[in-house]
């Protein structure tokens, strides 16, 4: 039986945040865009504390601000670390700037089942094509460009769709990106693994930290602790490649036996148990691999998310670099659609503002780790930036900021060292200032986001956030030289003025 043959102005692969996201925001404009997801939602998935820009910023552009507050998910007001030379938790709170303190600096923590049900529901909601339980198996293409896809229905039939355009929003696992001809590169500095399950019971922060995330380090790693609900919490310990062959065996008992060295979560969890039946009754492990595509995007297509790039999970930062690749690759395209800029003015646009957030996040979470001094610990060791393998750290970095970001490229690996090393001075030394989160941090916290690397890796996140918040008497200057700007709508791109 031949192919049943269609045409759209977008495909989009995959129904996760970035690709729900992406389609939802080129159906407001007007287009004509299809969605095929190999699942069929609600399906589980990791990545469950969010940020800001996502809920506020995202979200609003989205339409589901008010679903997203009826789910009745944890609210977190930020995050809670026992981490680097401080001996007691302390706080980063999201009260990021005076215009966004109060009813916006906030977050939550979700069961991504329930999450991405919404996005998704939420895209068909706009008019998107939803076709679920529809894997891709082909990218059409020539020389030239990327001009559709084949996959297979739900039924068995087989389909084509030509599009103007490819969205591969399908995920780390998925060997799409390889059609856009570029290489995945690894940064070995985050090379770790996850191992993680859900516990019932355990104890809660004290208020109004309740809601937070706990990240807590030891020996040979750290461990988050993200409260989902009253009583239902996700535990993962992230460790080091070395300890993969730990994980063969019984992990469960490599689970526990990660929490028994990690004094606070061990407190925390004491009279909790773990859910052994149902969605969360595996544990599971995952490659935390530090990594980013050679390039996001060639003629027709459009990497997203995972597909594009992931860093680590300490900083809640994928569903973050996934909504916001999918905000950028809308704008982008809408723009093109409409006639209003070339492909490759505006997708220079794109890969510049993706790759900018890629690498301030790299290296705020690089000077994060090196705040955790102990020289015993290969885990530890291996991540203080000193330690860094010049050679490979200048060719990653490279990639992630150099040209593509429009700042200036760095001239050698030893002086990209020393900025790290200069962050992770800063950052250390802003959250000893800080305090202790059992103390009034509120007014203390001019020290965490004074800090240049917390500056920078919070620029863009606020101007997303303000926004949502600010719809279109939102103004915002040009992010990178010579670079575009958000229309009024914040839906496409134009022309700095």
């Amino acid at each position: 039986m031949s192919a049943i043959i269609e045409n759209t102005d977008v495909v989009v692969i995959g129904g996760g945040p970035g690709g729900s996201t992406t389609a939802t925001l080129l159906a407001r404009r007007g287009h004509r865009v299809v969605l095929l997801e190999k699942e069929t939602f609600p399906r589980y998935q990791i990545g469950e504390s969010l940020l800001p820009s996502t809920v506020h910023g995202i979200g609003r552009l989205l339409g589901v601000t008010e679903e997203l507050e009826a789910a009745s998910f944890m609210v977190k007001r930020g995050g809670s670390f026992r981490w680097g030379t401080n001996p007691v938790p302390w706080n980063f709170l999201f009260a990021v700037a005076p215009e966004l303190s109060g009813p916006t600096s906030y977050a939550y923590q979700v069961e991504r089942m329930k999450f991405d049900d919404i996005l998704l529901k939420n895209a068909a909601k706009h008019g998107v094509d939803v076709r679920e339980n529809s894997p891709v198996t082909e990218v059409i293409g020539d020389d030239e460009r990327v001009r559709g896809v084949r996959y297979t229905g739900p039924d068995g039939v087989r389909h084509e769709i030509h599009a103007t355009f490819v969205v591969d929003a399908s995920g780390n696992r998925s060997r799409v990106h390889q059609n856009v001809r570029g290489e995945r590169i690894y940064s070995d500095f985050f090379k770790n693994i996850a191992l993680f399950g859900y516990f019932e019971g355990g104890k809660r922060l004290p208020q109004p930290d309740s809601g937070n995330i706990l990240c807590a380090a030891f020996d040979e790693g750290w461990i988050w602790y993200i409260p989902l609900s009253d009583t239902l919490t996700s535990v993962g310990a992230v460790i080091s490649r070395e300890h993969a062959a730990k994980l063969q065996g019984d992990q469960e008992q490599a689970l526990l036996g990660f929490v028994d060295r990690c004094a606070i979560v061990k407190d925390f969890l004491a009279d909790a148990t773990r859910v052994t039946e149902g969605t969360y009754g595996e544990i599971r492990t995952r490659k935390d691999y530090s990594y980013t595509n050679s390039t996001f995007h060639r003629p027709g297509m459009v990497l997203v998310g995972d597909a594009a790039c992931f860093i680590d999970p300490v900083f809640s930062t994928g569903v973050h670099l996934a909504t916001y690749a999918g905000l950028l690759a809308a704008r982008s395209i809408n723009t093109v659609l409409a006639g209003e800029n070339t492909e490759e003015r505006v997708f220079e646009e794109f890969e510049g503002r993706y790759r900018r957030e890629y690498r301030v996040f790299y290296e705020f979470l690089s000077a994060f780790y090196d705040m955790q001094s102990n020289e015993e610990s290969y885990f530890w060791k291996a991540r203080k930036v000193t330690n860094f393998n010049a050679t490979d750290l200048e060719a990653f970095v490279s990639l992630v900021g150099g040209v593509h970001s429009g700042e200036q490229a760095f001239t050698s690996a030893d002086q990209l060292v020393s900025e790290f090393r200069t962050s992770s001075g800063d950052l250390a030394d802003a959250v000893q200032r800080t305090g202790a989160m059992d103390t009034d941090t509120g007014d203390k916290m001019h020290h965490l986001f004074g800090t240049p690397v917390v500056r920078e890796v919070m620029q863009e996140m606020n101007n997303v956030q303000v926004r949502g918040v600010l719809g279109e008497a939102a103004r915002e200057l040009p992010l990178l030289e010579n670079g575009l700007v958000p229309s009024a709508d914040g839906l496409a791109w134009t022309e700095a003025k």
